[in-house]
């Protein structure tokens, strides 16, 4: 790459880009797509609607209908839910409206690397406080680092991502008392929530300076989609929407999201599915010399014993198998982590990690 003629800013020198590898290989289990297509229903359905799109005209730039209807499917106002590209782009709204210049975000890690990233590219310093040694996260700890840090933003995950725990209730209810007595937000993302046995939407109130983020990619199987949407009070909603570009979301994904919560008994049979599988993968690991994390998401945590993270990683990619190598990632030595895929899928992948233990 050439020397830019320009520098960009200071705080920005030392940030790289968030990047997943992406490989040709007969098994991608590395960033927890579903392995299941959409219906073929709502696929019909959505090549009608996009027939009667008017394309000289902008979108709706409220996503008004789109909102309705994922309040209708939480049984919630339409006023508390704010729909984007992806749910990072929930995130990156939150840390406009409330983070930037001269304020400060706390992660708690291991946790999602998009939290510390996003909040840095918006000018947002970063505290990061840890977590313990089995990846949890206790109230009184998270209160020790709440009030050493005094952050505006807080960002938990639950389940989190990459170590697949969720959150104990009475911690993300201590942090988000914590968070309204402080004036700072209590970001909750759960991408993954679905197949965890609770969600913290039922915290957001009025009263409670408390965010949910959601996403379409994993439990609606529509990751080429990149949609996704927060829920919080309307007075938070009304502030993020300050910060979005105008029109940002295109007709036909917001024609994409309505259309799919009409088929959420489809969406929860493949949720239950992967479940199922999640539980027999993890099963077949505990019978392998590898460390596995307990998860409630759609994706296992584990260390191989004896062998460095990366080497097992490569034997998997050369037997075309593809998992998340996070060996070399901080405070997760060692760790892989791999997709729930279909029970196809996962054989594969537990005959050929079977065949680099043995070797």
């Amino acid at each position: 790459m050439s020397t830019p003629p320009i520098s960009p800013r200071d705080d920005l020198a030392l940030v790289e880009g968030y990047h997943s590898p992406q490989l040709d290989v007969a098994v991608r289990l590395n960033t927890n797509e579903s392995p299941y297509p959409p219906p073929e229903g709502w696929k019909r359905e959505l090549a009608a609607e996009v027939e009667r799109i008017e394309w000289n005209r902008y979108p709706d730039r409220a996503a008004a209908k789109l909102r309705a209807a994922v309040a209708g499917f939480h049984g919630i106002d339409p006023a508390t839910v704010l729909c984007a590209n992806g749910s990072n782009e929930a995130l990156q709204a939150l840390c406009l409206a409330f983070g930037g210049a001269g304020r400060r975000a706390i992660t708690f890690e291991p946790g999602y690397a998009l939290h510390a990233w996003i909040a840095r590219i918006t000018g947002t310093e970063v505290v990061e406080a840890e977590r313990a040694e089995d990846f949890t996260l206790a109230p009184d700890a998270a209160m020790t680092a709440l009030e050493k840090a005094g952050p505006d933003l807080v960002f938990l995950a639950s389940p989190n991502n990459p170590t697949g725990l969720v959150e104990q209730e009475d911690t993300v209810a201590a942090v988000a008392d914590w968070a309204a007595a402080h004036r700072a937000v209590l970001v909750v993302d759960e991408a993954y929530a679905e197949f965890a046995p609770w969600s913290a939407l039922d915290m957001v109130d009025e009263g409670r300076t408390l965010a949910v983020t959601r996403t379409f990619s994993k439990t609606w199987s529509m990751a080429a989609a990149r949609l996704g949407y927060l829920v919080g009070p309307p007075w938070m909603v009304g502030e993020l929407e300050k910060v979005l570009l105008p029109y940002h979301m295109s007709a036909v994904i917001q024609a994409a999201g309505r259309l799919a919560l009409g088929w959420s008994d489809e969406m929860h049979g493949r949720v239950a599915s992967l479940v199922e599988e999640r539980e027999r993968l993890v099963r077949a690991l505990d019978e392998l010399s590898v460390d596995v994390w307990p998860s409630g998401a759609n994706f296992i945590l584990f260390r191989p014993r004896g062998l460095p993270g990366a080497e097992v990683w490569q034997g998997l990619v050369d037997r075309s198998v593809l998992v998340r190598n996070c060996s070399s990632w901080p405070r997760l030595r060692g760790c892989l982590r791999v997709t729930v895929g279909t029970p196809e899928e996962d054989e594969r992948f537990l005959t050929a990690l079977r065949e680099i233990l043995a070797s």
